[in-house]
C-alpha cells in the first residue's frame, strides 16, 4: 500500500523512533521538525537503522505559512502524525505561555493545513497527563478527565477537545488520539536514543546520565506519596512499542477499519512501576549501585498512574512486548555508546 505520513517532530525522541518504526513497515514518511528539542542529526541515525534518507524540512509549524510550504512540497501526504509539542512537567509550571503558544498554535496551523490540502488522516501525540490525579486504576479510555496538574497537560486535554471538534466538523476525515504514558528505552540496534537538550526532566534519562557519570546527583522527587514504597508510580513503556502503536493505528485508518472518526486509545504496559523500582532495575541490568539523593515533591507531577490497554490491543492489534528491565538495558546501552562517543547528540 503505498502512503505517505508527515510526520511533525520528526527528529524528535519518539518522533525519529517512529520514523523507523512507520519505514520498516512499508510507509513513505517526510519529516518536519524546527529542531529546537532536537536536530537534524537523528536523519543520519535513522538512516543508519533503515538505510533510507527520508525528506526533512526544518519549520516552524506555530508559522501558519511555513506550515502551508511543507504541505505544498508534498502534495502526496496521506496522512499526519504530530508529534511537535514541548513535553516538561516542570518547564510547563515554570513557563506556561510558551507552552500554550507552542503546542496549541502548532496543532492549529497543521489542522488548517490539513483541510486545505486534503488530509483525511490524523494520529495526535497525546499523553497519560490528560488523566491528572485518579482515584481509580488503571485508567480507560472512559475515565473522567479531572483538571491538569500541569500546563503542559492542559496542553494535550485542550489538543483532544480540538480534534473532536474538528472531528465533528470533518466527518470524512478520520483521527486517533493516543494517550500514552511514559516512553523509555532505546532502538535495540543501539543506533538511536534519547539525548535530552540540557538537563533531563524525565527519570530514566537522569538515572543513566548519573550511572554513566555525567551528573553529580540522582534525585527522587517525593518519598511520601500513597504509594507502596512512597515514590511516584508511572507506566513505563519502550519507545519502540510506542512508536509501533502510531504504526498500526495509521494502517488502522488507512484500511477503513475505525469504528468513529474520532476515538482514543491508551498505549500503556498496564503495569506500575515505582521511581525506586525503576532505579532498583536500572540497578540490576547495569550492575551499578546508586546512590540516590531524596528531594521534596515536585510541581505538577501525578501521583500515580498506569494505563488499561484493553481497547488498543482489541482494536488495534497493539501491545507492550518490552519489559522494564529490557527498557532499562537499552537505555543504558545507549548512554554507554554517547560516553564512548560514538553517538551523535540528539
Amino acid at each position: 500500500m503505498a502512503y505517505t505520513v508527515l510526520v511533525t517532530g520528526g527528529t524528535g525522541y519518539i518522533g525519529s523512533h517512529t520514523v523507523i518504526d512507520l519505514l520498516d513497515h512499508g510507509f513513505d514518511v517526510v519529516s518536519v521538525d524546527n529542531h529546537s528539542r532536537s536536530d537534524a542529526s537523528a536523519l543520519d541515525r535513522i538512516e543508519a537503522v533503515t538505510g533510507k534518507r527520508i525528506p526533512h524540512h526544518v519549520a516552524d509549524l506555530t508559522d501558519l505559512e511555513a506550515t502551508r510550504a511543507v504541505f505544498r512540497a508534498h502534495p502526496d501526504i496521506d496522512g499526519v502524525i504530530h508529534f511537535a509539542a514541548f513535553k516538561s512537567v516542570p518547564e510547563s509550571v515554570e513557563h506556561p505561555l510558551s507552552y500554550y503558544r507552542n503546542n496549541l498554535n502548532s496543532l492549529n496551523n497543521v489542522l488548517e493545513a490539513c483541510g486545505e490540502f486534503g488530509v483525511r488522516d490524523f494520529v495526535f501525540s497525546s499523553s497519560c497527563s490528560v488523566y491528572g490525579n485518579v482515584d481509580q486504576m488503571p485508567v480507560t479510555e472512559e475515565t473522567p478527565l479531572p483538571p491538569s496538574e500541569s500546563p503542559y497537560g492542559f496542553t494535550k486535554q485542550i489538543g483532544e477537545v480540538a480534534l473532536q471538534d474538528v472531528a465533528k466538523a470533518r466527518p470524512q476525515d478520520r483521527y486517533i488520539l493516543l494517550r500514552y504514558f511514559n516512553p523509555v528505552g532505546a532502538h535495540e540496534s543501539g543506533l538511536n536514543g534519547e539525548v535530552p537538550l540540557g538537563q533531563p526532566q524525565n527519570l530514566v534519562p537522569n538515572i543513566t546520565r548519573f550511572g554513566a557519570g555525567l551528573q553529580d546527583q540522582l534525585i527522587v522527587y517525593g518519598t511520601d506519596y500513597n504509594t507502596r514504597d512512597g515514590s511516584c508510580i508511572r507506566d513505563y513503556i519502550h519507545v519502540m512499542d510506542i512508536a509501533h502503536g502510531h504504526t498500526l493505528a495509521l494502517r488502522y485508518l488507512a484500511e477503513g477499519r475505525n469504528v468513529q472518526n474520532c476515538e482514543v486509545f491508551n498505549l500503556g504496559s498496564g503495569q506500575g512501576v515505582s521511581v525506586l523500582e525503576a532505579i532498583r532495575s536500572f540497578e540490576k541490568v547495569s550492575g551499578l549501585k546508586l546512590d540516590v539523593t531524596f528531594g521534596p515533591r515536585r510541581p505538577g507531577d501525578v501521583i500515580a498512574i498506569y494505563a488499561d490497554n484493553t481497547k488498543a490491543r482489541e482494536h488495534l492489534g497493539w501491545q507492550a512486548t518490552r519489559d522494564i528491565d529490557t527498557m532499562m538495558s537499552s537505555a543504558w546501552a545507549w548512554e554507554q555508546k554517547l560516553a564512548e562517543g560514538a553517538a551523535v547528540k540528539a
